[in-house]
């Protein structure tokens, strides 16, 4: 029994020990920034000290901006370029042998105010009043459509000058469609909280894959750029960059202006180099630096709404299609009976 009792003191008194060297090694090193402030933007160059608390031999240190790699020479770091939002800054320090750690969180926003713009419309054509729009996107001047709402979603291919319905497919009524984009002859749809998206052949509408969405948490928008690359939009702030081959999630990029982020990211189109997203209930589309999440501009829509027929299931601006046509748009909304081409301009 004694000898039982000494190995019981034995291994409380090693484990205290242990632990109390892992805490100590949490606080050997941290990051003091010089001269803090509340937000940065892209603009801010940070000063910043290391401190080494017991005066550890360091024999090398890696600067991290959540999982991004940064240069920090001469204890500064740039913020040109870099993904806004609420980022981690992190040092991972090698010496003695060990792997330390020290981090602090800093907020960046973007340098410039979004540049306003207001709308022209050039035409107007017959829209399905009966269609939750949800995607919108031209592939061969072909308009492409999926709709939303529990039983009655579909993937329609139209003719956007007269409003007809070429092809049309239904979903299960378990599923609420969302948005679409369409690469190397597949169209991608998503549908809303069932954490699943479809991929159907683009001529024969026959659905060929399914994929699911990881981390993000819901679907809304879908679009690509001209590396393949596909982009989602889940609700949030954030607008998450998929594989095109496998569907991943590889990682994202958070929405913000100068002054405050932008949630409920919506119906997502790729134009000339830049993401335009709808934001859900404003009527409005933001123009996104897709590299870094700056809201470059916005486009004052607000108004589109009242020029279509007034009824009891109207519902929000939901549909942004782009067509080559510079500075041209082609605009729809949650059973719109239109829809609008409008050119883009400075207000």
């Amino acid at each position: 029994m004694k000898i039982h009792n000494l190995l019981i003191a034995t291994v409380l008194i090693l484990a205290t020990a242990s632990c109390g060297d892992t805490e100590e090694e949490k606080d050997l090193f941290s990051i003091e920034i010089k001269n803090p402030k509340k937000t940065y933007t892209a603009k801010d160059k940070i000063s910043f000290e290391l401190v080494n608390k017991k005066n550890i031999e360091i024999d090398s240190v890696v600067y991290f901006l959540n999982k991004d790699r940064i240069d920090a020479t001469s204890n500064s770091i740039s913020l040109e370029g870099k993904k806004l939002g609420e980022r981690n800054f992190t040092a991972k320090i090698y010496g003695d042998g060990k792997e330390y750690s020290a981090s602090t969180n800093i907020t960046i926003l973007a340098s410039e105010k979004p540049k306003l713009y207001t709308y022209k419309i050039l035409e107007e054509y017959p829209h399905d009043i009966k269609a939750y729009t949800q995607g919108l996107e031209f592939e061969s001047d072909t308009l492409y459509e999926s709709t939303g709402l529990k039983t009655v979603s579909s993937l329609r291919k139209t003719n956007y000058k007269t409003g007809e319905v070429l092809k049309k497919v239904d979903l299960p009524d378990a599923y609420f469609g969302e948005g679409i984009t369409i690469l190397n002859n597949k169209i991608y749809q998503l549908t809303w909280q069932e954490n699943t998206g479809f991929i159907y052949n683009l001529e024969t509408f026959e659905q060929v894959g399914t994929f699911v969405y990881n981390e993000s948490r819901e679907g809304w928008g879908l679009c690509h750029d001209d590396d393949n690359n596909i982009y989602k939009s889940d609700g949030t702030d954030k607008i998450w960059t998929l594989n095109s081959n496998t569907l991943a999630e590889k990682d994202f990029i958070e929405i913000f202006t100068n002054t405050s982020k932008i949630k409920s990211v919506n119906e997502l189109e790729w134009v000339d180099g830049k993401i335009y997203a709808n934001v859900y209930e404003q009527g409005s589309i933001a123009i996104i630096d897709p590299k870094t999440g700056a809201v470059e501009g916005v486009i004052d829509l607000t108004d589109l709404k009242d020029k279509v027929t007034q009824h009891p299931q109207l519902n929000v601006l939901n549909g942004i299609a782009y067509n080559g046509e510079p500075n041209i748009l082609y605009i729809t909304g949650k059973n719109w009976d239109k829809l609008f081409k409008i050119q883009i301009m400075t207000k």
